[in-house]
């Protein structure tokens, strides 16, 4: 018995939209993390882009635990000495809700070439306005 490996024919792509009003941060992108590589499919390789795409509205009232909010920074830097910048996660999630998820989702992917691939079939958005409504995406219970 030979081992099937999919093809990129083979790859049939859904859409899902996905509401994050009241989700837990942490346990969504984990979630969305694996539908985005394809886990949840019967024909996964590791190696290959088998996943589907994900929209996600509204990121703004995603729900954060603990202390998080507070003590939790993102780290930038430019290359420069003494150009270290720190983020709180409460700063950013007034000014860019998206990038939160958008973080914590590129963070649970493998860290090589595939990560950019699958991360353009995330779409996210701060309120619950999206521009894939010709795709017809079907709803994702998380």
């Amino acid at each position: 018995m030979k081992t099937f490996t999919p093809k990129k024919q083979d790859i049939v792509r859904k859409w899902y939209l996905v509401d994050a009003k009241g989700q837990t941060l942490g346990r969504m992108a984990a979630k969305i993390a694996a539908i985005l590589r394809g886990k949840n499919k019967a024909y996964f390789v590791p190696h290959m882009d088998c996943g589907d795409f994900v929209v996600v509205i509204n990121v703004q009232d995603v729900h954060i635990t603990g202390m998080k909010k507070e003590n939790k920074m993102y780290y930038t830097h430019s290359g420069q000495y003494g150009k270290l910048k720190t983020t709180p996660l409460k700063k950013l999630l007034a000014e860019k809700p998206e990038r939160v998820l958008t973080l914590a989702i590129s963070g649970m992917l493998p860290n090589n070439k595939i990560r950019k691939v699958l991360m353009k079939k995330l779409k996210v958005y701060a309120g619950p306005d999206h521009r894939h409504e010709a795709q017809n995406p079907e709803p994702l219970k998380i």
